[in-house]
């Protein structure tokens, strides 16, 4: 027990503390007055990253992620290729030094990639009028390419897809290039609007450049057909239009590499001098290696040398030089005839769960009697789908059957498996009918 003096003074010491909280707070508030980040507002939190917040806190079994932009196995579990394994192990064995890689990055990784997107016969290759740049991951080629742009083209609109990837307008509004956009998706079909597109491009000032997503077109699933890509060729062609592609899919939309680039050949057989960035996430499952690529295609070898040694520059003040474990990992790959065939077969195994998926919900749907058409599902491609739901159907999915995914409509098909399909199908059917 405290003697009476020392009770009273123990009070007397709690009212001159709870006297000063006012005080302190005032304190406080002086403090952030006068600090000189006063003035910063605090940003928004990502739409697809708050998706995954909320799916964490959600305790109900039945939840469903379909935000994540990541490919899951069927027991919804991150998969981790094969190839990758043992290219690692081939590499440890090697016994590697960690050195830093020169500003370009890993030569032989540049070699590969660029010779996986346009085969290793092209003419560029031996004309040396092509220029390969290591890059973080497939945004860091994107952020080069923008930097290069805003330094070297900036008179020039950078039009994108309506809609596309939401990193792209921030990757080249931040650079310093000036955004425009054309009409891509048709929101009555779920389809490519290629009228809209072509007479965007054909309206666009002349030598614009137009950012085309090579394939699985994130975020709606919609893949022009070979003869549209033709006529989108042409149109930029006739307006001497500078043709950039974003290829972050390859072999994982259709589980053909070859098929899911010819696009990118064709133009550059068609005569465009093309940009090309690549990513190496989805397609060898190496997400946190922020493995990419940049190449230019120029005119001619000199071109090709003028433009390689501006991108160092813009590189060097950027990150200095690019990690090298991801680059050795899909060099090794690429290298190896075994390896290569294995991640060949491993890329069609991840490509076909999707397009599996895909039809089991279709299916599903259909089963439970419901009378929309839902054939847009299987005839777009690659990780995600614009499904065509409102916000509000989409809302009710969250709130009532705790499926997330972007109120745009978008969900990422490899959050789908064969023991929740059921449950995501009901409960479509339940906010559509």
């Amino acid at each position: 027990m405290f003697s009476a003096p020392r009770l009273a003074f123990a009070r007397a010491t709690s009212a001159r503390v709870v006297s000063l909280a006012p005080l302190a707070s005032s304190v406080r508030m002086t403090v952030r007055a006068s600090s000189r980040w006063a003035n910063v507002k605090k940003g928004p939190e990502d739409p697809i990253l708050g998706i995954t917040v909320a799916f964490n806190k959600d305790t109900d079994a039945r939840k469903m992620n379909l935000g994540v932009g990541a490919y899951r196995d069927d027991n919804n579990k991150p998969f981790v290729l094969e190839s990758v394994r043992r290219a690692e192990k081939k590499i440890a064995e090697s016994n590697p030094d960690h050195e830093y890689a020169p500003i370009v990055g890993v030569a032989a990784f540049n070699k590969a990639s660029a010779e996986l997107a346009l085969g290793k016969e092209n003419p560029v290759f031996k004309d040396k009028r092509i220029t390969t740049v290591q890059s973080l991951s497939g945004t860091g080629a994107l952020r080069l390419a923008a930097a290069y742009l805003g330094r070297f083209y900036k008179d020039h609109k950078v039009y994108m897809p309506n809609p596309t990837w939401g990193n792209h307008i921030p990757i080249f509004k931040d650079s310093g290039c000036e955004i425009a956009e054309y009409r891509y998706y048709d929101d009555k079909t779920c389809g490519l609007n290629l009228e809209g597109m072509l007479a965007d491009i054909k309206a666009a000032p002349k030598g614009s450049v137009m950012l085309l997503h090579a394939c699985a077109h994130n975020p709606t699933g919609v893949d022009p057909t070979l003869d549209q890509w033709r006529e989108i060729s042409k149109a930029c062609k006739e307006r001497d239009h500078f043709v950039l592609f974003d290829c972050a899919y390859q072999g994982f939309a259709s589980g053909n590499p070859e098929k899911d680039v010819a696009a990118v050949k064709m133009f550059i057989e068609e005569g465009h001098n093309i940009g090309l960035c690549q990513s190496f996430a989805k397609n060898f499952g190496l997400y946190g290696e922020r493995i990419g690529a940049l190449s230019f295609v120029a005119k001619d070898q000199a071109e090709a040398e003028i433009i390689e040694s501006q991108v160092k520059i813009l590189a060097r003040p950027m990150y200095s030089n690019p990690p090298v474990y991801g680059a050795r990992v899909v060099s090794t790959i690429l290298s190896d005839a075994e390896l290569s065939a294995l991640w060949r077969k491993e890329v069609k195994l991840m490509a076909d769960r999707i397009i599996t998926m895909r039809a089991s919900l279709v299916e599903k749907l259909k089963a439970l009697g419901s009378k929309k058409d839902w054939s847009h599902i299987t005839n777009q491609i690659g990780m995600f789908s614009y499904t065509g739901l409102s916000e509000q159907q989409c809302d009710k999915l969250i709130n009532e059957h705790h499926v997330y995914l972007v109120r745009n409509g978008r969900i990422s098909i490899a959050g789908i498996t064969s023991k929740n399909v059921d449950h995501l199908a009901k409960s479509i059917h339940e906010v559509t009918k």
